[in-house]
C-alpha cells in the first residue's frame, strides 16, 4: 500500500541525524525510481508535530520499499514496516496536494462508526473546519443526529444540535457518500469472540465497504485497537485486492483512539495523537490530517509501532489494576484497608502511580485489548504470562463481589436467596452512561441466579441494555429513603457523583462498597459498611 517515492534533488543542509537517515532513504529511492516522471514537492514539519525517536545506528541502511505496486521484502521474506519517520521529506505531487487540502481545511473527512470513538472524532474534525460525513449502519443513530438528539450523553446535548444545524456535517447510512471523501477513518468495534479470540469482522467489513467506494489517493486511517500487523496485513491486503496499488494506491495509517468518556478537561482535540503509516508518505499524509484537528501529533516509524503502543497503554493499566485487585483481599485479611495503602503510597513524588481496585474491568479497552497481543504473540511462539495472569485476576472480581455480598448478608443472619439487593450504578465508570463490558452485568446476573431480588439505580442509565452475554430486562428505580431502608443490601458497583451517599449511610442496613465511596460520608453512619 505504498505510494512510490520518485526522483528529485535530495536537499542541502541536514539539521539532525534523523534527517541524515532520511537523506539516505531518499537518495536510495531516487536511484530506484529514476525512470518515473512524478514530480515531488518538499514539505517541512508542520506545527504541533513530533517525531518519535528511533534507534537506527549510523551504519544501518534504510529498508527496501515498494514501487509500482510490487512488494519488495526485507529480511526473511516478510514485508517490513518502514523505520523512517522524517517529516521533512520530498513527497509525490498527489500527496502534497492532499496535505495542502488538509492544512487549508478544504478536505472532506468520512468517519465510519459513530459510537464512543467515532462521534468525538466527528466533533474534532468538524470543529477544525472540515466537511464531515458520518457513516453508521445503525439507522437510529443517523435519525438522532439529523434531528439533533444526543445519544451519547457525556458529549452533551449541544453537540447534537450543532451538528444537525451545520451544513458541513452529513450523517448517513449510505456508503456511497464516503466515496466523496478525501480521508476515511474507521472507528469500528474490535471485540473478542465466544472463544476469547480477536474478532476483526467489523474491521474487515468496513474496509471492504470503503474499498468499494473510495478513489485513488484517499487517506484511510484505522483507529480501532488491534494486534500489530492489522493495518498492513488485513486492511492493506483488502485495499490491494480492490486494485489500490502503484499509481492507483491509497495512503494507509493507524492512529489509535484514546478516548476516555466522562473525563473533564480533555477531549479528542487535546489528547496527543500517535500516527504510523504503512510507508513514510502515508505517515506524512496521516499526520497532516490529524494535525489540523489535534493539538499534538506524534509520528512513529510504522503502523505496527502505533498498534503496539496502543496495546501497551492498555496492558499497563490492566496489569497494574490486577496487582491492586490481588492485594485487596490480602491486605483485608491483615486488617489493612487497600485504599488507605494506595493513598499513602501515592505521596511518593516519583516511581509510583496509583491504581485502584474495583468490582471488575469495564469499557472496551482494558478487558479486551490486551488479549489481542496475547493472540498475536502465540503466532511468534511467545506466551504473554503477565497479561494472561492479569486477565485471570481481573475477570474473577465480579464473582468475589457476589461472594462478599453473600458473606455480608450471612453476618446479618440473612440468606442471599430472597434478599433484596439494590445495586448502585451499572455504567462501567462513574458519571457516564457507557455500559460496555460493565462488571455490573455479571454481578447482577450471578446474584439473580443465586436467588437474590435485584434492582438497580443509575442516574445515567435508565434501562439495563441487552448485551452479548446478558439480558436482564431491568429499569433503574428511584433512589429514596424508603427504598434504601427496604433493601437488605446496598451494593455500590459504580460510584456516580449524583448519588446521595450521606442518605445511604443514614438509611441502609448493610452497604457492600466496591469503590470506597462511603469513605466520603461525613454525616452519621447507621449502615454497616463492608468493603469488597
Amino acid at each position: 500500500m505504498r505510494i512510490g517515492v520518485c526522483s528529485d534533488q535530495c536537499g542541502e543542509a541536514w539539521r539532525c541525524e534523523a534527517e541524515r537517515q532520511l537523506a539516505r532513504l531518499l537518495y536510495s529511492a531516487r536511484e530506484r525510481c529514476a525512470r518515473t516522471n512524478e514530480s515531488l514537492v518538499n514539505l517541512g514539519t508542520g506545527g504541533g508535530v513530533t517525531q518519535a525517536k528511533h534507534g537506527n545506528s549510523e551504519d544501518e541502511q534504510p529498508g527496501e520499499g515498494e514501487h509500482g505496486g510490487k512488494r519488495v521484502n526485507r529480511g526473511e521474506g516478510n514485508p517490513s514496516p518502514t523505520g523512517d519517520v522524517g517529516m521533512a521529506m520530498n513527497l509525490p505531487a498527489r500527496a502534497a496536494k492532499l496535505i495542502a487540502k488538509f492544512e487549508r481545511r478544504e478536505a472532506r473527512v468520512g468517519v465510519v462508526g459513530l459510537g464512543y470513538v467515532g462521534l468525538p472524532l466527528v466533533r474534532a474534525m468538524h470543529a477544525a473546519g472540515f466537511e464531515v460525513v458520518g457513516y453508521d449502519v445503525d439507522a437510529k443513530k443517523i435519525e438522532d443526529l439529523k434531528a439533533g438528539r444526543a445519544y451519547l450523553k457525556h458529549l452533551g446535548e449541544q453537540l447534537a444540535r450543532d451538528l444537525a444545524a451545520s451544513p458541513r456535517f452529513m450523517p448517513t447510512a449510505d456508503p456511497k457518500e464516503l466515496g466523496t471523501c478525501d480521508a476515511v477513518v474507521l472507528c469500528v468495534p474490535t471485540p473478542l469472540d465466544a472463544h476469547e479470540q480477536p474478532d476483526l469482522s467489523y474491521v474487515i467489513a468496513s474496509t471492504k465497504m470503503v474499498a468499494s467506494v473510495i478513489t485513488p489517493g484517499t487517506l484511510v486511517s484505522l483507529e480501532s485497537t488491534s494486534y500489530p500487523g492489522t493495518t498492513r496485513e488485513v486492511c492493506g491486503e483488502i485495499l490491494t485486492q480492490a486494485g489500490f496499488v502503484g499509481d492507483t494506491s491509497v495512503y494507509l495509517v493507524f492512529s489509535p483512539e484514546r478516548e476516555d468518556p466522562g473525563r473533564e478537561g480533555i477531549d479528542t482535540s487535546t489528547i496527543p495523537r500517535v500516527v504510523g503509516g504503512v510507508d513514510p508518505v502515508s505517515t506524512r499524509v496521516g499526520v497532516a490530517l490529524y494535525s489540523a484537528a489535534v493539538a499534538k501529533v506524534i509520528a512513529v516509524e510504522s503502523a505496527e509501532v502505533a498498534e503496539a503502543a496502543k496495546l501497551l497503554e492498555n496492558i499497563y493499566r490492566a496489569v497494574n489494576i490486577a496487582l491492586v485487585n490481588e492485594l485487596k483481599p490480602v491486605f483485608a485479611d491483615m486488617g489493612i484497608d487497600i485504599w488507605s495503602v494506595i493513598k499513602a503510597a501515592a505521596t511518593k513524588p516519583f516511581g509510583f502511580q496509583p491504581f485502584y481496585p474495583g468490582p471488575g474491568l469495564g469499557g472496551h479497552c482494558i478487558p479486551i485489548d490486551p488479549f489481542y497481543l496475547t493472540y498475536k504473540a502465540r503466532e511468534f511462539g511467545h506466551r504473554t504470562r503477565f497479561i494472561e495472569l492479569a486477565g485471570e485476576i481481573n475477570s474473577t472480581m465480579p464473582r468475589l463481589v457476589v461472594e462478599k455480598v453473600g458473606l455480608a448478608l450471612n453476618d446479618e443472619e440473612k440468606s442471599l436467596r430472597g434478599a433484596r439487593v439494590l445495586v448502585m450504578g451499572i455504567a462501567y465508570k462513574k458519571d457516564i452512561d457507557d455500559v460496555r463490558e460493565t462488571p455490573a452485568a455479571e454481578i447482577a446476573t450471578r446474584l439473580i441466579e443465586l436467588g437474590a431480588r435485584v434492582s438497580y439505580h443509575d442516574p445515567h442509565v435508565p434501562t439495563f441494555p441487552s448485551m452479548r452475554k446478558y439480558r436482564l430486562g431491568l429499569e433503574s428505580v428511584e433512589l429514596d429513603e424508603a427504598r434504601v431502608r427496604e433493601a437488605d443490601c446496598v451494593l455500590i458497583v459504580t460510584d456516580h457523583t449524583r448519588v446521595d451517599y450521606e442518605m445511604i449511610g443514614r438509611c441502609a442496613k448493610l452497604v457492600v462498597d466496591t469503590r470506597d465511596a462511603m469513605a466520603r460520608v461525613r454525616g452519621p453512619m447507621m449502615a454497616r459498611v463492608v468493603k469488597a
